[in-house]
């Protein structure tokens, strides 16, 4: 894998924001958009208690985080059936969509980065 300096890992994100504004999509915060990385890259169960006690965050900011990627459908909430008091994150096709063409964005920034 290849090591890039501090500079370069900042102007791939750079980069990858750049391209993400310029679309016509949503503008996700850094906690929204850590929240739902977390989501799609490691293996469920998601709970709010799971997610806060993993991201270091107060539960109420993950909820009004998940509030807002509910209502993009970039996540759902589920009745837990093994425990009625506990609601599952699901992840969901939209979500899926918006994570593989952010990924591809940057792709596009690292390409850009090793190609200079």
């Amino acid at each position: 894998m290849p090591t890039y300096s501090t500079q370069q890992a900042l102007d791939i994100w750079r980069g990858a924001l750049i391209e993400g504004v310029r679309r016509d999509g949503p503008d996700l915060t850094a906690r929204q958009l850590a929240i739902l990385l977390n989501i799609y890259l490691t293996p469920p169960p998601h709970t709010v208690r799971a997610l806060s006690a993993e991201l270091g965050i107060a539960k109420p900011a993950v909820t009004r985080a998940l509030d807002t990627l509910s209502g993009l459908d970039y996540v759902r909430r589920v009745n837990d059936p093994d425990d009625k008091r506990s609601i599952n994150i699901k992840r969901t096709v939209k979500g899926s969509v918006f994570l593989s063409e952010y990924g591809e964005m940057v792709t596009e920034s690292i390409n850009r980065i090793t190609d200079a």
